[in-house]
């Protein structure tokens, strides 16, 4: 995982226990005082947040102590593309400029560029560097990339 990731990850297991935990306790006391808890819907909802809030506070933790944390900045990487590299592309197929950052699974997010370390596309990339030409194959065909730049931030 990388640093940023790991760091997002404390962020959220901070709101989670500080925030929305103590949101959640609040709810269940007070959906007690509507009486019979069996028939009790504002009861039984605020449990299932808690559950939820709980089973990712456990998931959170998990994580951050099994994983192991990358700072891209203190790694030799022999200007070649490696975990937590973010890599500017220019597309054969398309002439278009693609740039991705090749991240752990749970940082992973396509919208914002940020592609998995196990995805055809990073694999593909990996130990690679700038002006190789890359074929990957993807379900939707062969793509063709030009690696142009490899930032380590």
């Amino acid at each position: 995982m990388t640093l940023n990731g790991a760091n997002k990850l404390r962020k959220e297991l901070n709101f989670l226990k500080k925030i929305s935990r103590p949101k959640i306790i609040q709810s269940i006391i007070e959906a007690r005082k509507h009486g019979d808890l069996k028939e009790n819907y504002e009861y039984h909802a605020a449990k299932e947040q808690q559950k939820l809030c709980e089973n990712r506070i456990k998931n959170i933790e998990i994580k951050l102590l099994n994983s192991k944390i990358i700072d891209i900045k203190n790694i030799k990487n022999n200007n070649l593309i490696i975990f937590g590299s973010t890599v500017e592309l220019e597309n054969l197929n398309s002439n278009n400029k693609e740039e991705y950052c090749i991240v752990g699974e749970e940082e992973f997010d396509i919208k914002n560029n940020r592609i998995s370390i196990y995805s055809p596309i990073a694999k593909g990339l990996i130990g690679k560097k700038i002006g190789d030409i890359v074929y990957i194959q993807v379900p939707m065909g062969v793509l063709k990339y030009k690696i142009v730049n490899i930032k380590y931030i």
